[in-house]
């Protein structure tokens, strides 16, 4: 999974548009690929996996940032993200919307986090390439065509007109698809 997901990964953390004052976080941050590509650009990247055995491999794969204090790895529940309102600048979330027993709950999570004129960016396999694994399937993951992803996105706090779903189409022929999400700056001008 790590070189199938490398290039989608990269999609992902270039479509953040991250800068050296954003505090990011890496929702449901697997190995630590992402987190690794995230933490040459931002002041701090945290990442949060449900699984122990993830958070190893990320641990492993980002030691040099996690001594710098440029990357603070937890595990935890999405359900109730363990960071303060507003304390997030950027969220990449790469292959774990499957898994979203609550997609608006998770949204208005992700929301809540957010500082204003933050950024999310989503990435999930359009389901034509998904059902070609036997690994994911409708009993095991939530399949997503762009009509759909953007149907769920729909149910958070967002607005629509600030979703943009993008088609990218990877070698071998896989069809992903990259949700952008921004959330305008509230702050009045000065």
């Amino acid at each position: 999974m790590r070189v199938v997901n490398r290039v989608p990964n990269r999609a992902a953390v270039e479509a953040l548009h991250l800068t050296s004052i954003d505090v990011a976080l890496d929702l449901g941050c697997g190995p630590g690929q992402a987190i690794a590509m995230m933490a040459k650009h931002v002041r701090t990247v945290h990442g949060l996996d449900q699984s122990g055995t993830m958070l190893e491999q990320a641990r492993q794969t980002n030691l040099k940032f996690i001594l710098q204090g440029r990357v603070i790895l937890k595990q935890g529940d999405f359900k109730t993200l363990p960071y303060a309102d507003a304390s997030i600048d950027k969220i990449l979330a790469s292959n774990v919307m499957y898994f979203w027993a609550d997609i608006p709950a998770m949204l208005w999570e992700m929301h809540r986090v957010l500082r204003p004129g933050g950024r999310i960016v989503i990435y999930v396999t359009d389901a034509r390439s998904m059902r070609r694994w036997k690994f994911a399937g409708r009993d095991t993951h939530r399949l997503f065509d762009a009509v759909e992803l953007l149907g769920a996105l729909s149910q958070g706090p967002f607005e629509d007109q600030n979703i943009i779903i993008e088609e990218i189409v990877f070698v071998g022929g896989i069809h992903g698809l990259l949700a952008t999400i921004s959330v305008p700056n509230l702050q009045s001008p000065s």
